[in-house]
């Protein structure tokens, strides 16, 4: 059986990059994984490097890496459509390289190591927030607010 604190260390390690094999986190990263109880998938996306648990409910706040676009300006995200979802939990666990979470709605949600277009989609945010002002960077880190109301929405 795997501890509370042994899924939610690498639920973090997973989108903190720390598990590059190159020992570079900007290597690595985790992408979403959603399957309906026939194990069908119903979502995938790689996640941005922050996350927020609330323990009372049960709850981990992501960002899952959608709307992002090739531009002029180079790739950018709309802040609008890149918002915060969240997580509902009943159980969790580690399996393999990764975490699976029972949701409360009958899915599964698997974080696991991004790789391929994920991987890619995950270094384009990492470029993208480079552009935002460190109170832009913080409020999305804050992951608190459903909708942006800044630049890029």
């Amino acid at each position: 059986m795997t501890s509370d604190n042994q899924w939610r260390q690498r639920f973090t390690d997973l989108l903190a990059g720390t598990h590059s094999t190159t020992g570079d986190p900007v290597d690595a990263g985790a992408r979403l994984v959603v399957l309906d109880p026939d194990g069908s998938e119903a979502f995938r996306a790689a996640l941005a490097r922050h996350h927020r648990f609330v323990d009372d409910d049960q709850i981990v706040w992501i960002r899952p890496l959608i709307g992002g676009q090739d531009t002029t300006d180079g790739y950018l995200f709309d802040l609008g459509v890149t918002r915060r979802r969240s997580l509902h939990w009943a159980t969790a666990r580690l399996v393999d390289e990764a975490v699976e979470i029972d949701l409360v709605n009958g899915q599964r949600a698997r974080i696991e190591p991004a790789d391929g277009a994920d991987l890619t989609e995950l270094s384009r945010w990492d470029d993208f927030t480079n552009r935002l002002t460190p109170d832009e960077d913080a409020e999305l880190r804050r992951l608190e607010a459903d909708s942006w109301q800044g630049r890029y929405a």
